[in-house]
Order: structure tokens, then C-alpha cells, then sequence
């Protein structure tokens, strides 16, 4: 393995659909009796739909992965459900065994795959970190010198001795993740179960994770926020129905994930009949153009993008406004604007109608990149009526701000700013 503390090579795992066996033969050939002669199931529960039909297909859940990390590397490991992430941190952690390929770890693991991983429900929570740490390799010693700083972190100190059945669900990850990441493990496995925590303990979770990469060791990380992968992780691979797509930059990686299979939409126009909505408001058409008024998915960085919404209101005496919400292509809100301040929107009751509105976002404000739009129609400029995500557009760079720079502009937002400069002939 050389430099390397995780060698994958070849790697593929495949699961038989399909009930493989009642649990006695008498089961076994009243089934198979039951299938010869075209009839269902007789040991299928009520509702169940009878998969006797895919008997003996096999799920390929991983195909011929192949990727090494190196001790510090932090991985971040993305795709949609059912690509297989899950999967390739188990077979990682040892949970569960491959169909083929050769995997090599070079040191301790510490595995967060699920709410209670490696924890007994019926011992306390005292009791599970050193049953943890035992599992670790770590003496007795070495779990009591971490003890305090675990359960200070896990915020569940008065309840360290209540039986962890008893815990809620986000008490459990909360205590499992301190666990994992001050037992000093040299790999630290975490899948998407950070969700289960709030925003504060999550915040304070990804600050850890920072931290443990920092200090030499490895994370792998599974996880559906982009925003988290790309503050944490240095590398990312994208994986897609069990295969390797891409693996490179956390930024790139995320961008190919957002956009992986979708097409832009510059324009949607609703027939009524399909129209989102209610019997009070329905929208009828979504549209990105130029000012102009020419539909377009492509925009320089100078150009002033102008958004239209049609909307037909059904109902009389509503105060409503319209909204649009701007999301980048890691998902980020860049920002959300309505016509509250308008006067003559202000306040105002709209009667039965369709109705147009039209904001313009101007140019040199936003980054290059994908962007897509969330329309929203406000009613009593507090509740949603309405909120379709469906349009989309793309802002490229036109060189003119660039000054003969080439490499990547950081930031959500990229505005052309006005600069003073002065110059004194005093030297020190």
C-alpha cells in the first residue's frame, strides 16, 4: 500500500433479488408448486407485491470501483440514492463483504453508518463508550482520558447513565459521532446520519471532521449537502448506479452531481388543467430572457438576465406578490427577491385576472455557473401560495473583467465594483 491507508481495486458487490428460502422445505416446495402452477405466493404477507418473477436476477450495487487515499485525505463520497454509497462504506468498515476486488486498510476505523452504530441498547451510554472503545483496540485508560470531552461534545451528560434505548434518535447520533471522532481513530467513516442531529450539533460535527482531517488522520464522508463536502472534503468521486463517474475537486465533482442528467429550462408554459396552484392562484408561465425579451439559457456576466412569471388569479380580494429565489449550482439561495417595497404593489388587492411580472437581475452581479430560479407567489406577504422550481439558466465569462487572469473566481456572487486609488511620493 505504500503511502496509501485505503487501497480499493476491482471492488464490485451484487445482491440476489428475490425471497431466497421460507425457512423449512415444506415452504420451500409449497412455493415452488405454487410458482409451477401460475399462482401467487402462498407465504406472501397481505398487500405485498409477489417478486417471484425476479427470482434469481442480481442488483449490481458496485462495479469495478478503484480509488486509493492517502493519510489526511478527506473524501467525500456523493450521488444520488441507490448509487451505491452506503454500500462501499460498509464493505470499508467491514460490515458487510465484497463479491469480488481487494480492499486494504491500514489502520483503526471508526464507523458512523447509522443512528446507533456499534452500540447496545440495553447498556447506558457510559457503558457504550467503552465498549466502543474496546472495539477500537483502546485500553480502558486510554477511553478514560477522552471520557469528559466525549460526553461534553455529545451535550447528553445527564442522561450518560440512562440506557441508550431510551435516548431519542438525534440523543443517539449525537453521542455515537463523539465516539467516533475522540477515540482517535486513524479512519473516520461517516454516512449521511449527521441529518438525524440539528443545524448547531451538524455545524459543530463538520468543525470535528475539519479538525480530525487536520491532524494527519483520514475522513471519508457520505453526504448529500454540497456545502458541507466542498468546506471539508480536498477530494470527492461521484458515484452512479454502483460505478465511479468522476473523482477530482470537491467544487467540480458537485457541480457534475447537481447537473448530472438534468437539462437546462430557460422557459415552461403551463395549459390550466396541469398548472401548479390552487383555486386561487395558478401559475402559467416561467420564462429567462434577455432584455430584449429573447428566451435564452446563456448569459454573459455583463448581461442583464430578465426573469418573467405569469400567473392567473382566480380568487378576489388577495394581497399578493410575486417572488423569485436564486440558487447557484451547489444549491446555495444567493438571494430572494420580491416587489414588497413598490408602492404600487404595496398593500394591494388584486381582483381576478392574469397577471406579468418582470425583475431584472444586473449584470456583473452574478458568478459564472449554473443558476436556477424558484418562483413563489406571496400572499398577505407572509404565506405561500405557490412554489415551483423549474427554470434554470447559465452565466459564462466573457473576459472582460479578467484583465488577462485565468484561473477559477472564488465567491457566490461576483460584482463589478467601483475602486478608488491614491498614490504618495512619502517613503518611510
Amino acid at each position: 500500500m505504500s503511502d496509501y491507508v485505503i487501497s480499493v481495486e476491482n471492488l464490485s458487490k451484487t445482491y440476489r433479488l428475490g425471497v431466497i428460502g421460507t425457512g423449512t422445505f415444506f415452504g420451500d416446495l409449497n412455493r415452488w408448486w405454487a410458482r409451477k402452477l401460475g399462482k401467487p405466493d402462498p407465504y406472501a404477507k397481505i398487500g405485498e407485491v409477489d417478486h417471484g418473477n425476479r427470482m434469481g436476477e442480481t442488483l449490481w450495487a458496485l462495479s469495478d470501483i478503484n480509488f486509493k487515499l492517502k493519510q489526511g485525505e478527506a473524501l467525500g463520497i456523493i450521488g444520488h440514492n441507490g448509487a451505491g454509497k452506503s454500500t462501499l462504506l460498509k464493505i470499508l468498515s467491514q460490515v458487510t463483504a465484497p463479491t469480488s476486488g481487494v480492499v486494504k486498510v491500514k489502520g483503526r476505523i471508526a464507523s458512523l453508518l447509522e443512528v446507533g452504530t456499534g452500540f447496545h441498547p440495553e447498556l447506558t451510554g457510559r457503558e457504550n463508550i467503552f465498549l466502543n472503545g474496546a472495539i477500537l483496540g483502546m485500553s480502558r485508560a486510554e477511553v478514560s482520558r477522552k471520557f469528559e470531552e466525549i460526553v461534553d461534545f455529545s451535550g447528553v451528560e445527564k442522561f450518560i447513565d440512562t440506557p441508550v434505548k431510551r435516548y431519542s434518535s438525534g440523543m443517539y447520533v449525537r453521542l455515537a459521532f463523539a465516539v467516533a471522532a475522540h477515540l482517535e481513530p486513524e479512519i473516520l467513516v461517516v454516512d449521511e446520519v449527521l441529518a438525524v442531529g440539528d443545524a448547531e450539533f451538524q455545524k459543530k460535527c463538520l468543525g470535528k471532521m475539519s479538525d480530525v482531517a487536520s491532524e494527519g488522520r483520514t475522513v471519508l464522508f457520505v453526504s448529500h449537502n454540497m456545502q458541507a463536502i466542498v468546506t471539508l472534503c480536498n477530494r470527492a468521486i461521484l458515484l452512479n448506479r454502483g460505478s465511479i463517474v468522476m473523482d477530482g475537486d470537491p467544487v467540480e465533482v458537485s457541480e457534475n452531481y447537481i447537473n448530472y442528467g438534468s437539462e437546462d429550462l430557460a422557459e415552461i408554459d403551463w395549459v390550466y388543467e396541469k398548472a401548479p396552484g390552487s383555486d386561487a392562484v395558478r401559475l402559467k408561465s416561467l420564462r429567462v430572457c434577455t432584455t430584449d425579451g429573447e428566451t435564452s439559457g446563456r448569459f454573459k456576466l455583463s448581461d442583464m438576465v430578465k426573469v418573467e412569471m405569469e400567473f392567473w388569479v382566480l380568487r378576489p380580494g388577495l394581497m399578493l406578490n410575486p417572488s423569485f429565489q436564486i440558487f447557484n449550482q451547489l444549491g446555495y439561495c444567493l438571494f430572494a427577491t420580491t416587489n414588497f417595497h413598490y408602492p404600487e404593489w404595496n398593500d394591494r388587492v388584486c381582483e381576478p385576472g392574469l397577471y406579468r411580472s418582470v425583475c431584472f437581475i444586473p449584470g456583473h452581479l452574478l458568478n459564472e455557473g449554473k443558476h436556477n430560479i424558484s418562483a413563489l407567489v406571496i400572499q398577505n406577504k407572509s404565506h405561500v401560495l405557490i412554489r415551483e422550481k423549474h427554470i434554470s439558466f447559465n452565466v459564462y465569462d466573457d473576459g472582460l473583467s479578467r484583465s488577462g487572469y485565468t484561473g477559477g473566481w472564488i465567491g457566490a456572487v461576483r460584482p463589478l465594483l467601483d475602486w478608488e486609488v491614491e498614490v504618495s511620493d512619502q517613503l518611510p
